[in-house]
């Protein structure tokens, strides 16, 4: 009889959950989309405003660049000879 209603308990805690999440699951996933949108147009907003400038004004923008040359040494080259 204990086994029959242990199974009987995990089946409605299972229909119950799944009804749960019918009923919410819409309510919650349209919350996180509205929270989102706020926060890229926020952003995007944030980005704008920091981006205008006056008309006529030159901006250069200059990219540091590092020099390509070996920064590291493996060692010294030794050229071997063959002997006879």
């Amino acid at each position: 009889m204990a086994f029959l209603k242990t199974i009987l308990i995990i089946l409605l805690v299972y229909y119950l959950l799944k009804f749960l999440v019918k009923l919410f699951a819409p309510r919650i996933l349209s919350y996180a989309a509205k929270k989102t949108e706020s926060h890229f147009k926020q952003a995007f907003d944030n980005q704008r405003t920091a981006s205008e400038e006056k008309v006529g004004d030159v901006i250069i923008n200059k990219k540091t660049s590092k020099k390509k040359g070996d920064s590291k040494k493996v060692g010294e080259y030794i050229d071997f000879e063959e002997l006879d």
